[in-house]
């Protein structure tokens, strides 16, 4: 038996969160059985644990969580033998395959990473599909040229969990990173992190009719999207590049094509969730080395299970600070 949190639709068709004890049979089909050790909270989560799962949630009952890290206890797949430590993010589990808030997890081999030397499980969920899809956003921003000494970074929705990783990375790197809030009070957690500018999200946060600004940013993480990401692109110095990572401010993109063809400027698309194999590795690795550990220890707040419905309300209200790690056996 096991503890999972357990989603399923009430008679009016909502869904309604509980914590139940399982018997292993419940699991789905799957490669590799996890006794998984801890998972987290991301913008998806809270769409999964919402009433209606965000349009997300194919079937019930479910078990949401689309990340987790744990320990082997059972394996078909010769990849993996009882005790491996490892790491899950994406391929649509805590969406459509049962995920990770659950004291077990099973799943296909192909989807698990070995945790990285130098990193915990409970570091590796701090991480998460935010902080990984962060380094993801840094490595492209890297393979298309972006180097410390070509100007300053720009990272929007900084204090959110895609951002405050991204942040602490930069920094780390060398690079000079303006962080972009909407939450004057956060100003210090970022600067904590590694911000040497902070901007308001106010000077971004409107379209402008000029198609070009001044070239301000030799590269940028954006994980708000929208008239945001529309205003930053008028913004970049010649050749830059925009890493897009997420949708906060909306799906729109009121732009014109001019960045594009007199600056040069790429528009990089970030996705975590197909990642392939080998670029998962590279990712992990680069995060065990340039992630400093101790400023990703000042982006966690600890929850159990019991407190995911109100942490998957805040997260989408925007009321999440850095990253929320769940301690699935707490």
């Amino acid at each position: 038996m096991f503890k999972a949190l357990v989603m399923e639709q009430d008679a009016d068709g909502r869904a309604v969160a509980t914590i139940k004890e399982l018997d292993e049979a419940a699991l789905p089909e799957g490669d590799v059985t996890v006794a998984v050790e801890y998972s987290t909270v991301n913008y998806k989560d809270g769409l999964c644990l919402s009433p209606k799962g965000g349009g997300l949630v194919r079937a019930y009952p479910h078990v949401p969580g689309i990340d987790f890290a744990g320990t082997v206890e059972a394996s078909d797949d010769d990849r993996y033998t009882p005790g491996d430590k490892v790491v899950l993010t994406g391929w649509r589990v805590g969406e459509v395959h049962w995920g990770g808030y659950a004291q077990k997890a099973r799943v296909k081999a192909d989807w698990l990473v070995p945790l990285p030397d130098g990193l915990e499980a409970r570091q590796a969920m701090a991480v998460g599909t935010a902080g990984f899809t962060a380094m993801l956003a840094v490595m492209a921003l890297e393979d298309h040229g972006l180097r410390p000494e070509q100007g300053p970074v720009l990272v929007t929705g900084a204090a959110g969990g895609v951002g405050s990783v991204a942040t602490a990375i930069l920094a780390n790197l060398g690079y000079y990173v303006a962080a972009v809030t909407g939450r004057p009070d956060q100003a210090d957690y970022l600067k904590g992190l590694g911000a040497a500018q902070i901007v308001p999200r106010e000077e971004l946060n409107e379209t402008t009719k000029r198609p070009l600004e001044a070239e301000t940013w030799a590269g940028c993480v954006d994980a708000v999207g929208g008239d945001m990401l529309a205003r930053v692109l008028g913004q970049m110095q010649y050749g830059a590049s925009v890493a897009a990572v997420g949708l906060a401010g909306g799906a729109a993109l009121p732009a014109t094509v001019i960045p594009f063809l007199l600056r040069g400027v790429n528009l990089l698309g970030i996705d975590s969730v197909m990642q392939p194999y080998d670029n998962r590795l590279r990712a992990w690795g680069r995060i065990a080395s340039d992630l400093p550990m101790d400023k990703l220890e000042a982006m966690i707040r600890t929850a159990t299970l019991d407190d995911l419905s109100v942490v998957g309300a805040d997260i989408l209200n925007g009321q999440v600070k850095g990253r929320v790690v769940v301690d699935v056996n707490g």
